[in-house]
């Protein structure tokens, strides 16, 4: 345990760790023996860590020793990540809590033998590091983590492919506009992620799903652009967008995660009505075309709207015009048989009138 001890002799410290005692067991230390100068902890926990010194009989320091616990490095948990096809990012962490500083050392080569180990820029404080320019025309590629600390060192390996592991970052700056003069029609643009290159050789390919707000169903269209119009959305109310990319040329690759969710609504036509002091005037306001008419007890419509009306009224005068014709005809057809019938009476008349 840490502290002053009075020693005529240097001290020495010595521990135990019992790798055969159950856990329990092992943190728990309940007694210290000194002898020939010799400190002895039995079952010791982190508890015990601590600097012990040593002083003769005049309070002069001798020795000073700093206890620290652990033990030593276990296999290493490793996940990379290939965002582009100039990059690898690795990490790992700790399968066994080792409680002791530890340094890191990486390898990246591919399957084959005579390629050269690539170097990893190592952050030991994050556990990460990064490979530039990995050669993608290898299969596989094997990533190494030797960890080492006091007691001991371990090392981890993890096989990647990297066709399999690419997978970008979401798009980003996703902007969406309405397209005026349509109530169904959204315009949604886009940005490559920050992290892909910008460059012809490595195109996108990207995923747009959207639905109404508060819908559980999307609907989905898919494109090689940076921008799409979507040419159903749902009137009058807030859509929601969200755009995903993959790889376009790999088609073992992974899609991104979905950029985070957009909402915008659809054109509407904006319609103000304002009543004057006399009841009978009404100011309308459309749009596109804005404008402002005066008229008396009449609300102005759209152009759609009055060439309807224009139609409606030229078919009644059509039909109506038809109606009257046919009857025209029918009441000459009738004429003309009453003008028959009396002919034919008077011949017959004229007839009985004759001597015989």
């Amino acid at each position: 345990m840490p502290g002053l001890l009075s020693s005529p002799v240097c001290l020495t410290v010595i521990w135990f760790l019992s790798w055969s005692l159950p856990p329990s067991r092992a943190q728990i230390w309940t007694d210290e023996v000194t002898f020939n100068g010799s400190l002895v902890l039995f079952l010791v926990d982190q508890s015990a860590q601590g600097n012990y010194s040593c002083y003769d009989n005049n309070g002069l320091l001798l020795h000073s020793v700093i206890l620290r616990l652990g033990y030593p490095p276990g296999l290493l948990s490793i996940s990379c990540r290939v965002p582009n096809h100039t990059l690898v990012r690795c990490s790992w962490r700790d399968s066994v809590k080792t409680f002791l500083p530890a340094k890191y050392n990486t390898s990246f080569r591919g399957k084959e033998e005579k390629e050269p180990t690539k170097l990893c820029i190592v952050d030991s404080t994050n556990r990460h590091c990064v490979v530039q320019d990995p050669a993608f025309w290898q299969t596989i590629h094997t990533f190494g983590v030797t960890e080492t600390n006091a007691l001991g060192s371990q090392t981890s390996y993890h096989k990647i492919r990297l066709n399999e592991l690419l997978k970008p970052d979401p798009p980003r700056s996703v902007f969406i506009q309405e397209v005026e003069g349509y109530p169904s029609k959204l315009w949604v643009s886009w940005k490559n992620p920050s992290s892909w290159p910008e460059d012809r050789f490595f195109p996108l390919k990207f995923h747009i799903r959207y639905r109404p707000q508060g819908s559980m169903h999307w609907s989905e269209i898919m494109t090689e652009e940076n921008s799409i119009e979507i040419p159903d959305a749902t009137a009058h109310h807030s859509n929601q967008v969200q755009v995903r990319a993959r790889d376009d040329v790999s088609p073992e690759s992974q899609w991104s995660e979905w950029s985070a969710l957009s909402f915008h609504m659809p054109w509407q036509a904006a319609t103000t009505t304002h009543s004057s002091d006399d009841p009978d005037d009404i100011w309308v306001t459309t749009t596109p075309e804005t404008f402002t008419s005066k008229t008396r007890g009449v609300v102005q419509g759209d152009d759609g709207n009055l060439g309807l009306v224009i139609l409606l009224v030229l078919f009644s005068i059509f039909i109506l015009t038809t109606i009257l014709s046919l009857i025209f005809v029918i009441w000459m057809r009738q004429k003309r048989r009453e003008h028959a019938t009396k002919q034919e009476l008077a011949s017959m008349v004229k007839m009985k009138s004759m001597p015989i």
